[in-house]
């Protein structure tokens, strides 16, 4: 069968306005003559006039998507004719679903993916930081017109974050007082200093380890909740739906938990400062024959109220970060069930290492405050 001459594939560039004319059959079997066309055009082509071409394939469309990203230019502005814009769309969804290669060894590809995640890192944190200014906005709108406050869903979340994590806090809590208090008796005792064990187990958990550990569990049990809770609601397309009705999503799904996090996060960490208290004077009564009265009068005497405000000065700024960076992931989703698993993932991971860096940096400058 012979093939038209006009079927061939061709472009003609208007030296005027850079524009590039394509005409001809743009299909598989014309594949060599497309590269061959795309290969020889100048660089100082700026976009690209499909309307001249007679017949177009998913082949046609994938050539001028890669022409697109080795020119830099942008696909949208590509024009079409109109019978081709349905395929045009089609193939642009999953121009990018092709298998990964495989990863590259070596000093420049480890530098490469450094930088990459360099890049992403930065880009994640400023999209926190202007989360976190849309939140504070909406908060102070609500503080405006406080008829708009969702109190019903913010009760229900307090229940789920604070009163169903109650028993999990109070144990682990106790049991991390109690290993405190084991491990400074045992090198305290050499010295025959075994009732510092006191102020030990105190300002360990007045100041550092009763937010900490609530912090870090929460993290780990209310972020991936929050992220896998919106990230559903963003897969099954009702956070569309809920814009559509023009309702703000931020104000329906965020505030409310974020707020129930603010409430229960400082009275979560008071619970697990009174349980680690009680596992290092549990141990000091069984272990150390320091009587539960002694105990206490000791506490009483050298403890000062700056151990326990610092501690709680650190819960409200843990419970934003943690609600931040939950329904931020969560509304991040784009609409898989892989997504949803990748950045409930990653909630946890963000949301357990921001809070052991930013309790770090407190930590420093308390001591060097001299509180």
């Amino acid at each position: 069968m012979t093939v038209p001459h006009h079927a061939t594939p061709s472009a003609d560039v208007d030296a005027g306005s850079g524009s590039l004319q394509l005409h001809g059959y743009w299909t598989l079997d014309h594949s060599g003559d497309i590269e061959r066309v795309l290969r020889d055009q100048p660089g100082e082509v700026k976009q690209i006039d499909a309307t001249g071409i007679d017949r177009l394939d998913s082949l046609g469309v994938l050539e001028l998507l890669r022409f697109a990203e080795r020119r830099d230019l942008d696909f949208a502005s590509f024009r079409f004719r109109d019978d081709h814009r349905s395929l045009v769309a089609a193939i642009e969804d999953v121009g990018d679903d092709r298998p990964q290669r495989k990863r590259e060894y070596g000093v420049a590809a480890a530098l490469g993916r450094l930088g990459y995640a360099m890049h992403n890192n930065a880009r994640e944190v400023v999209t926190l930081v202007g989360f976190l200014g849309e939140t504070l906005v909406k908060l102070a709108r609500l503080a405006v017109a406080p008829r708009r406050f969702r109190l019903t869903s913010t009760v229900h979340h307090m229940e789920q974050v604070g009163l169903d994590a109650v028993p999990l806090v109070a144990l682990l809590s106790f049991l991390v007082g109690a290993v405190i208090a084991f491990l400074g008796s045992t090198i305290l005792a050499d010295f025959g200093a075994t009732i510092f064990v006191v102020e030990l187990v105190s300002i360990a958990f007045l100041r550092e380890f009763g937010v900490l550990l609530t912090a870090i569990l929460l993290a780990g049990r209310t972020a991936s909740a929050f992220t896998a809770q919106i990230g559903a609601m963003v897969s099954r397309e009702e956070v569309d739906a809920i814009r559509t009705l023009g309702l703000d999503p931020v104000e329906l799904l965020v505030i409310p938990r974020i707020v129930a996090l603010l409430i229960m996060l400082p009275l979560l960490t008071f619970i697990a400062m009174i349980a680690g208290l009680t596992g290092g004077l549990s141990v000091g009564a069984f272990s150390l024959d320091i009587p539960p009265q002694a105990y206490l009068a000791r506490m009483h005497e050298q403890m000062q109220l700056r151990h326990f405000l610092v501690g709680m000065s650190k819960a409200p700024v843990f419970a934003m970060v943690i609600g931040l960076i939950g329904c931020l992931e969560g509304l991040q989703v784009k609409g898989t069930a892989q997504s949803v698993g990748e950045r409930t993932t990653s909630a946890v991971v963000q949301a357990i290492s921001l809070v052991i860096i930013i309790d770090a940096c407190a930590a420093i400058w308390f001591m060097h405050m001299g509180w």
